[in-house]
Protein backbone atom coordinates (compact mmCIF):
# COMPACT_ATOMS: atom_id res chain seq x y z
CA UNK A 1 0.00 0.00 0.00
CA UNK A 2 2.30 2.61 -0.52
CA UNK A 3 1.11 5.71 -2.07
CA UNK A 4 3.66 6.81 -4.59
CA UNK A 5 2.84 7.46 -7.92
CA UNK A 6 0.57 9.11 -9.71
CA UNK A 7 -3.08 6.51 -10.88
CA UNK A 8 -3.14 6.02 -14.33
CA UNK A 9 0.65 5.33 -15.25
CA UNK A 10 1.74 1.86 -16.31
CA UNK A 11 4.50 0.02 -15.17
CA UNK A 12 5.42 -4.05 -15.71
CA UNK A 13 5.82 -6.06 -12.72
CA UNK A 14 7.36 -9.67 -13.20
CA UNK A 15 4.87 -12.13 -11.92
CA UNK A 16 6.46 -13.86 -9.47
CA UNK A 17 6.77 -17.82 -10.24
CA UNK A 18 5.42 -17.07 -13.51
CA UNK A 19 7.53 -16.49 -16.90
CA UNK A 20 5.55 -13.85 -18.47
CA UNK A 21 5.65 -10.33 -18.18
CA UNK A 22 2.09 -8.42 -17.44
CA UNK A 23 0.98 -4.59 -17.81
CA UNK A 24 -0.11 -3.50 -14.44
CA UNK A 25 -0.48 -0.06 -12.79
CA UNK A 26 1.46 1.94 -10.34
CA UNK A 27 -1.24 3.20 -8.06
CA UNK A 28 -1.39 4.94 -4.93
CA UNK A 29 -2.72 2.70 -2.32
CA UNK A 30 -6.22 1.54 -3.58
CA UNK A 31 -6.00 4.23 -6.88
CA UNK A 32 -8.15 3.36 -9.47
CA UNK A 33 -7.54 2.65 -13.46
CA UNK A 34 -8.34 4.03 -16.15
CA UNK A 35 -7.43 1.22 -18.34
CA UNK A 36 -10.61 -1.40 -19.45
CA UNK A 37 -10.03 -4.78 -18.56
CA UNK A 38 -10.13 -7.60 -21.65
CA UNK A 39 -14.23 -7.74 -21.97
CA UNK A 40 -14.15 -11.07 -24.06
CA UNK A 41 -12.58 -13.17 -21.27
CA UNK A 42 -15.11 -15.19 -19.73
CA UNK A 43 -16.00 -14.71 -15.82
CA UNK A 44 -15.53 -17.46 -13.48
CA UNK A 45 -17.93 -20.57 -12.98
CA UNK A 46 -17.29 -21.48 -9.28
CA UNK A 47 -19.64 -18.55 -7.85
CA UNK A 48 -21.33 -19.76 -4.83
CA UNK A 49 -24.56 -21.11 -5.38
CA UNK A 50 -26.43 -19.66 -1.49
CA UNK A 51 -27.18 -16.48 -2.70
CA UNK A 52 -27.51 -13.76 -0.24
CA UNK A 53 -31.92 -12.80 0.00
CA UNK A 54 -32.35 -9.52 -1.71
CA UNK A 55 -34.20 -8.59 1.14
CA UNK A 56 -31.58 -7.83 3.68
CA UNK A 57 -32.51 -4.51 5.69
CA UNK A 58 -30.73 -1.38 4.61
CA UNK A 59 -31.84 0.47 7.68
CA UNK A 60 -29.39 2.23 9.24
CA UNK A 61 -29.28 3.36 13.07
CA UNK A 62 -30.42 6.37 14.40
CA UNK A 63 -28.42 9.30 13.89
CA UNK A 64 -28.74 13.39 14.35
CA UNK A 65 -27.92 15.23 11.08
CA UNK A 66 -24.51 16.59 11.18
CA UNK A 67 -23.65 19.80 9.25
CA UNK A 68 -19.76 20.34 10.39
CA UNK A 69 -16.62 18.44 12.48
CA UNK A 70 -13.90 19.96 14.01
CA UNK A 71 -10.52 18.36 13.59
CA UNK A 72 -8.47 19.01 16.65
CA UNK A 73 -4.71 18.19 16.29
CA UNK A 74 -3.03 15.21 18.69
CA UNK A 75 -0.07 14.06 17.37
CA UNK A 76 2.48 14.32 14.50
CA UNK A 77 6.04 13.48 13.32
CA UNK A 78 4.47 9.88 11.91
CA UNK A 79 6.05 8.52 8.74
CA UNK A 80 3.16 7.32 6.45
CA UNK A 81 0.61 6.22 8.78
CA UNK A 82 -2.10 3.95 8.00
CA UNK A 83 -4.36 2.29 10.43
CA UNK A 84 -5.10 3.72 13.81
CA UNK A 85 -6.70 1.55 16.75
CA UNK A 86 -6.23 0.88 20.11
CA UNK A 87 -5.45 -2.00 22.66
CA UNK A 88 -8.25 -1.70 25.54
CA UNK A 89 -6.76 1.19 27.27
CA UNK A 90 -5.94 4.84 26.79
CA UNK A 91 -3.27 4.05 24.41
CA UNK A 92 -3.17 4.98 20.40
CA UNK A 93 -1.18 2.51 18.21
CA UNK A 94 -0.67 3.71 14.50
CA UNK A 95 0.94 1.12 12.01
CA UNK A 96 3.36 3.27 9.50
CA UNK A 97 3.04 1.86 6.37
CA UNK A 98 7.58 1.58 6.45
CA UNK A 99 6.81 -1.29 9.26
CA UNK A 100 7.09 0.47 12.61
CA UNK A 101 3.88 0.76 15.14
CA UNK A 102 3.84 3.71 16.91
CA UNK A 103 2.43 4.77 20.30
CA UNK A 104 0.63 8.56 21.20
CA UNK A 105 0.50 8.19 24.89
CA UNK A 106 -1.13 11.29 26.73
CA UNK A 107 -0.78 13.18 23.80
CA UNK A 108 2.44 12.62 23.08
CA UNK A 109 3.79 10.45 20.14
CA UNK A 110 6.33 8.35 22.15
CA UNK A 111 9.91 7.91 20.30
CA UNK A 112 10.33 4.65 20.30
CA UNK A 113 8.16 2.27 18.80
CA UNK A 114 6.58 -0.48 20.18
CA UNK A 115 7.33 -2.62 17.22
CA UNK A 116 9.87 -2.47 13.97
CA UNK A 117 9.57 -4.89 11.72
CA UNK A 118 11.11 -2.67 8.61
CA UNK A 119 13.59 -5.35 8.12
CA UNK A 120 10.73 -8.21 6.94
CA UNK A 121 8.80 -5.90 4.80
CA UNK A 122 8.67 -5.33 0.84
CA UNK A 123 7.64 -1.62 0.57
CA UNK A 124 8.05 -1.13 -2.94
CA UNK A 125 5.24 -0.39 -5.57
CA UNK A 126 2.68 1.61 -3.82
CA UNK A 127 0.56 -0.33 -1.77
CA UNK A 128 3.01 -2.53 0.30
CA UNK A 129 4.40 -2.54 3.76
CA UNK A 130 3.37 -2.77 6.88
CA UNK A 131 -0.86 -2.51 6.12
CA UNK A 132 -2.90 -4.06 9.38
CA UNK A 133 -3.16 -3.97 12.85
CA UNK A 134 -5.38 -5.36 15.59
CA UNK A 135 -5.16 -6.22 19.36
CA UNK A 136 -6.88 -9.38 20.86
CA UNK A 137 -9.66 -8.56 23.25
CA UNK A 138 -8.14 -10.09 25.99
CA UNK A 139 -4.81 -8.29 25.10
CA UNK A 140 -4.35 -7.47 28.37
CA UNK A 141 -4.34 -10.97 29.51
CA UNK A 142 -2.62 -12.55 26.47
CA UNK A 143 -0.74 -9.41 25.14
CA UNK A 144 -1.42 -10.93 21.69
CA UNK A 145 -1.67 -8.75 18.51
CA UNK A 146 -1.57 -9.19 15.18
CA UNK A 147 -0.49 -7.08 12.13
CA UNK A 148 -1.03 -7.63 7.84
CA UNK A 149 2.07 -6.92 5.97
CA UNK A 150 3.69 -7.73 2.14
CA UNK A 151 6.86 -10.18 2.97
CA UNK A 152 9.93 -9.73 1.14
CA UNK A 153 8.45 -11.75 -2.03
CA UNK A 154 5.57 -9.23 -1.88
CA UNK A 155 3.44 -11.88 -0.55
CA UNK A 156 0.93 -11.27 1.95
CA UNK A 157 1.48 -12.73 5.81
CA UNK A 158 -0.36 -12.11 9.22
CA UNK A 159 1.06 -12.56 12.31
CA UNK A 160 0.94 -12.75 15.70
CA UNK A 161 3.01 -10.72 18.05
CA UNK A 162 3.44 -10.79 21.76
CA UNK A 163 3.69 -7.82 24.26
CA UNK A 164 7.33 -7.49 26.06
CA UNK A 165 7.14 -8.91 30.02
CA UNK A 166 9.16 -5.57 31.20
CA UNK A 167 7.41 -2.97 29.23
CA UNK A 168 4.07 -2.41 28.62
CA UNK A 169 5.32 0.48 25.35
CA UNK A 170 7.30 -2.45 24.04
CA UNK A 171 6.37 -5.44 21.80
CA UNK A 172 8.30 -9.11 21.78
CA UNK A 173 9.96 -8.91 18.33
CA UNK A 174 11.36 -12.73 18.88
CA UNK A 175 7.67 -13.61 19.19
CA UNK A 176 6.11 -13.71 15.86
CA UNK A 177 3.94 -16.70 14.86
CA UNK A 178 2.82 -16.80 11.11
CA UNK A 179 -1.29 -17.13 11.33
CA UNK A 180 -1.65 -16.97 7.79
CA UNK A 181 -0.10 -16.75 4.57
CA UNK A 182 -1.47 -15.40 0.90
CA UNK A 183 0.02 -15.55 -2.26
CA UNK A 184 -0.26 -12.29 -4.06
CA UNK A 185 -0.51 -12.58 -8.04
CA UNK A 186 0.84 -8.61 -8.42
CA UNK A 187 1.67 -5.46 -6.41
CA UNK A 188 -1.29 -4.21 -5.53
CA UNK A 189 -4.75 -4.83 -3.69
CA UNK A 190 -2.90 -5.96 -0.73
CA UNK A 191 -5.71 -5.24 1.58
CA UNK A 192 -4.84 -3.91 5.19
CA UNK A 193 -7.77 -3.97 7.73
CA UNK A 194 -8.05 -6.29 10.78
CA UNK A 195 -10.23 -6.74 13.27
CA UNK A 196 -11.67 -9.06 15.89
CA UNK A 197 -15.76 -8.18 15.39
CA UNK A 198 -18.55 -8.56 18.11
CA UNK A 199 -18.36 -12.29 18.02
CA UNK A 200 -15.10 -12.62 18.92
CA UNK A 201 -14.17 -14.09 15.53
CA UNK A 202 -10.77 -12.44 13.87
CA UNK A 203 -11.99 -10.67 10.37
CA UNK A 204 -9.11 -10.32 7.51
CA UNK A 205 -9.97 -7.90 4.75
CA UNK A 206 -8.75 -8.83 1.16
CA UNK A 207 -8.10 -7.80 -2.05
CA UNK A 208 -8.70 -9.19 -5.32
CA UNK A 209 -5.05 -9.63 -6.15
CA UNK A 210 -4.22 -6.51 -8.25
CA UNK A 211 -3.65 -5.80 -11.83
CA UNK A 212 -6.66 -4.69 -13.58
CA UNK A 213 -10.32 -5.67 -13.77
CA UNK A 214 -9.50 -8.82 -11.55
CA UNK A 215 -8.10 -11.49 -14.12
CA UNK A 216 -8.26 -14.39 -12.06
CA UNK A 217 -11.57 -13.93 -11.14
CA UNK A 218 -10.69 -13.99 -7.18
CA UNK A 219 -13.71 -12.23 -5.54
CA UNK A 220 -16.51 -14.46 -7.25
CA UNK A 221 -13.87 -17.76 -6.50
CA UNK A 222 -14.33 -18.93 -2.72
CA UNK A 223 -11.90 -21.26 -3.57
CA UNK A 224 -9.43 -18.55 -3.11
CA UNK A 225 -8.63 -16.01 -0.24
CA UNK A 226 -8.35 -13.10 -2.65
CA UNK A 227 -11.56 -10.28 -3.20
CA UNK A 228 -12.95 -11.02 0.37
CA UNK A 229 -13.29 -10.79 3.96
CA UNK A 230 -12.73 -13.65 6.07
CA UNK A 231 -13.43 -15.00 9.66
CA UNK A 232 -11.51 -17.16 11.63
CA UNK A 233 -11.25 -18.15 15.24
CA UNK A 234 -7.71 -17.48 16.69
CA UNK A 235 -8.38 -18.81 20.18
CA UNK A 236 -10.04 -22.47 18.79
CA UNK A 237 -6.81 -23.86 17.35
CA UNK A 238 -3.41 -22.71 16.75
CA UNK A 239 -2.61 -20.83 14.75
CA UNK A 240 -6.63 -20.61 13.80
CA UNK A 241 -9.70 -22.61 13.74
CA UNK A 242 -12.72 -22.21 10.73
CA UNK A 243 -16.02 -21.20 12.48
CA UNK A 244 -18.75 -24.04 11.55
CA UNK A 245 -21.31 -21.47 10.63
CA UNK A 246 -18.69 -19.81 7.98
CA UNK A 247 -20.65 -19.93 4.69
CA UNK A 248 -18.72 -22.22 2.88
CA UNK A 249 -17.32 -24.95 5.23
CA UNK A 250 -17.34 -28.64 3.83
CA UNK A 251 -18.40 -27.19 0.21
CA UNK A 252 -15.98 -28.60 -2.53
CA UNK A 253 -13.56 -26.32 -4.50
CA UNK A 254 -14.09 -23.47 -1.58
CA UNK A 255 -12.26 -22.42 1.36
CA UNK A 256 -13.45 -22.52 4.74
CA UNK A 257 -12.51 -19.40 6.02
CA UNK A 258 -14.07 -16.47 3.59
CA UNK A 259 -16.99 -15.16 5.05
CA UNK A 260 -17.67 -12.65 2.24
CA UNK A 261 -17.14 -12.19 -1.44
CA UNK A 262 -16.83 -10.11 -4.37
CA UNK A 263 -14.56 -6.91 -3.24
CA UNK A 264 -12.34 -5.48 -4.81
CA UNK A 265 -9.84 -4.04 -2.47
CA UNK A 266 -11.76 -3.46 0.76
CA UNK A 267 -8.45 -1.05 2.77
CA UNK A 268 -11.57 -0.31 5.45
CA UNK A 269 -13.99 -2.03 7.59
CA UNK A 270 -15.66 -1.62 10.76
CA UNK A 271 -18.10 -3.08 12.94
CA UNK A 272 -20.84 -0.10 14.86
CA UNK A 273 -19.72 -1.37 18.20
CA UNK A 274 -22.84 -0.97 19.31
CA UNK A 275 -25.08 -2.26 16.55
CA UNK A 276 -22.92 -4.78 15.11
CA UNK A 277 -23.41 -3.40 12.04
CA UNK A 278 -20.52 -3.88 9.51
CA UNK A 279 -19.59 -1.10 6.83
CA UNK A 280 -16.95 -1.61 4.38
CA UNK A 281 -15.30 1.14 1.93
CA UNK A 282 -14.07 -0.94 -1.19
CA UNK A 283 -12.13 1.06 -4.08
CA UNK A 284 -13.39 1.77 -7.29
CA UNK A 285 -11.55 0.39 -10.92
CA UNK A 286 -13.33 2.75 -13.34
CA UNK A 287 -14.74 5.31 -10.85
CA UNK A 288 -17.58 4.38 -8.90
CA UNK A 289 -16.70 4.32 -5.07
CA UNK A 290 -18.51 2.73 -3.01
CA UNK A 291 -19.80 2.06 0.74
CA UNK A 292 -21.44 -1.28 1.90
CA UNK A 293 -23.71 -1.81 4.71
CA UNK A 294 -24.41 -5.00 5.98
CA UNK A 295 -26.80 -5.11 9.45
CA UNK A 296 -25.94 -7.46 12.65
CA UNK A 297 -27.35 -11.12 12.76
CA UNK A 298 -27.90 -10.93 8.69
CA UNK A 299 -26.92 -13.96 6.72
CA UNK A 300 -23.57 -14.83 5.80
CA UNK A 301 -21.94 -15.36 2.61
CA UNK A 302 -22.58 -11.90 1.11
CA UNK A 303 -21.85 -11.06 -2.45
CA UNK A 304 -20.75 -7.90 -3.56
CA UNK A 305 -20.45 -8.19 -6.78
CA UNK A 306 -16.90 -7.03 -8.42
CA UNK A 307 -15.88 -7.21 -10.90
CA UNK A 308 -19.92 -8.40 -12.37
CA UNK A 309 -20.30 -5.07 -10.90
CA UNK A 310 -18.23 -1.69 -9.56
CA UNK A 311 -20.45 -0.35 -6.79
CA UNK A 312 -24.72 -0.61 -8.74
CA UNK A 313 -23.02 -0.06 -12.30
CA UNK A 314 -22.60 -3.24 -14.53
CA UNK A 315 -18.71 -3.03 -14.88
CA UNK A 316 -17.51 -3.99 -17.83
CA UNK A 317 -17.79 -7.77 -18.40
CA UNK A 318 -19.93 -10.60 -20.24
CA UNK A 319 -22.40 -11.16 -17.51
CA UNK A 320 -23.66 -8.32 -15.43
CA UNK A 321 -25.91 -10.54 -12.74
CA UNK A 322 -27.86 -8.90 -9.85
CA UNK A 323 -29.67 -11.66 -8.25
CA UNK A 324 -28.43 -12.23 -5.04
CA UNK A 325 -25.68 -8.98 -5.35
CA UNK A 326 -25.14 -6.88 -1.90
CA UNK A 327 -25.83 -3.17 -3.78
CA UNK A 328 -24.19 -0.51 -1.64
CA UNK A 329 -25.72 2.24 0.32
CA UNK A 330 -23.54 4.94 -1.08
CA UNK A 331 -21.71 5.77 -3.97
CA UNK A 332 -19.97 8.63 -6.05
CA UNK A 333 -18.01 8.95 -8.86
CA UNK A 334 -14.45 10.07 -9.56
CA UNK A 335 -14.20 13.62 -9.56
CA UNK A 336 -14.43 16.98 -7.00
CA UNK A 337 -15.56 14.19 -3.95
CA UNK A 338 -12.11 12.16 -5.17
CA UNK A 339 -11.17 9.21 -6.25
CA UNK A 340 -10.24 6.51 -3.46
CA UNK A 341 -12.68 6.00 -0.93
CA UNK A 342 -11.33 5.83 3.05
CA UNK A 343 -13.68 4.01 5.30
CA UNK A 344 -14.53 4.70 8.06
CA UNK A 345 -16.14 4.59 11.88
CA UNK A 346 -19.72 5.11 13.46
CA UNK A 347 -19.27 7.58 15.99
CA UNK A 348 -20.15 6.01 19.68
CA UNK A 349 -18.19 8.03 21.82
CA UNK A 350 -18.58 9.88 24.86
CA UNK A 351 -17.60 13.62 24.18
CA UNK A 352 -20.05 14.51 21.62
CA UNK A 353 -23.35 12.67 21.54
CA UNK A 354 -24.51 15.23 18.76
CA UNK A 355 -22.84 12.93 16.51
CA UNK A 356 -23.82 9.49 17.41
CA UNK A 357 -24.54 7.04 14.93
CA UNK A 358 -23.08 8.93 12.10
CA UNK A 359 -20.62 7.00 9.65
CA UNK A 360 -17.46 9.27 9.13
CA UNK A 361 -15.48 8.49 6.11
CA UNK A 362 -13.13 10.16 3.76
CA UNK A 363 -11.63 9.77 0.44
CA UNK A 364 -7.39 9.37 -0.37
CA UNK A 365 -7.51 11.86 -2.97
CA UNK A 366 -9.26 14.96 -1.69
CA UNK A 367 -9.27 14.45 2.33
CA UNK A 368 -12.72 15.40 2.77
CA UNK A 369 -14.32 14.11 5.41
CA UNK A 370 -17.99 13.32 5.49
CA UNK A 371 -20.86 12.10 7.41
CA UNK A 372 -23.33 9.29 6.49
CA UNK A 373 -26.51 8.78 7.74
CA UNK A 374 -29.96 6.39 8.02
CA UNK A 375 -32.78 9.41 7.22
CA UNK A 376 -35.45 7.68 8.20
CA UNK A 377 -37.87 10.37 7.03
CA UNK A 378 -36.74 10.38 3.62
CA UNK A 379 -36.02 6.27 3.60
CA UNK A 380 -32.48 7.29 2.69
CA UNK A 381 -28.85 7.31 3.25
CA UNK A 382 -27.92 10.81 3.25
CA UNK A 383 -24.24 12.36 2.58
CA UNK A 384 -23.17 15.38 4.25
CA UNK A 385 -19.36 17.23 3.81
CA UNK A 386 -18.50 18.52 7.05
CA UNK A 387 -14.85 19.15 7.27
CA UNK A 388 -11.72 19.32 5.05
CA UNK A 389 -8.57 18.71 4.96
CA UNK A 390 -5.27 19.74 3.88
CA UNK A 391 -3.81 15.95 3.24
CA UNK A 392 -4.13 12.66 1.92
CA UNK A 393 -6.80 10.78 4.41
CA UNK A 394 -5.31 7.05 4.74
CA UNK A 395 -7.67 5.77 7.86
CA UNK A 396 -9.72 6.98 10.46
CA UNK A 397 -9.48 5.28 13.85
CA UNK A 398 -11.24 4.65 17.06
CA UNK A 399 -10.29 4.48 20.78
CA UNK A 400 -11.09 2.75 23.57
CA UNK A 401 -14.09 5.01 24.43
CA UNK A 402 -15.51 5.47 20.43
CA UNK A 403 -13.91 9.05 20.06
CA UNK A 404 -12.75 9.11 16.54
CA UNK A 405 -9.56 9.83 14.80
CA UNK A 406 -8.41 11.01 11.68
CA UNK A 407 -4.97 9.74 10.62
CA UNK A 408 -3.42 12.22 7.63
CA UNK A 409 -1.02 9.88 5.40
CA UNK A 410 0.68 12.66 3.51
CA UNK A 411 1.70 14.96 7.12
CA UNK A 412 2.51 12.22 9.73
CA UNK A 413 -0.21 13.33 11.81
CA UNK A 414 -3.49 12.22 13.35
CA UNK A 415 -6.60 14.20 14.38
CA UNK A 416 -9.33 14.11 16.99
CA UNK A 417 -13.01 14.92 15.49
CA UNK A 418 -15.37 16.77 17.50
CA UNK A 419 -17.56 19.76 17.73
CA UNK A 420 -16.96 22.64 15.88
Amino acid sequence: MAFAGKPGVLYFVVMKRRMFFVASLLMLIIWPSACRPDTGRPLSARIFKQEVPTAVSLIGPAANPVTAVALTLVADGLRKPVILTHAGDERLFVAEQGGQVRIIQHGELLPEPFLDVHDILATDGSERGLLGLAFHPDFAQNGYFYIVYTNKDGDTEIARYTVSAADPNRANPDSARLILFIDQPYGNHNGGQLAFGPDGAFYIGLGDGGAVGDPYDNAQDPGTLLGSILRIDVDAADPYAVPEDNPFVGQRQARGEVWMIGLRNPWAFSFDRQTGDLYISDVSQNGLEEINFYPANSPAGANFGWPYREGSACYEAVECPSRGLQMPIFEYPHGPDGCAVIGGQVYRGQQFPELAGNYFFSDFCTGRIWALRYDTGAGQWVRTAVAETETQVSSIGADVNGELYVVGYRHGDVWQVGRP
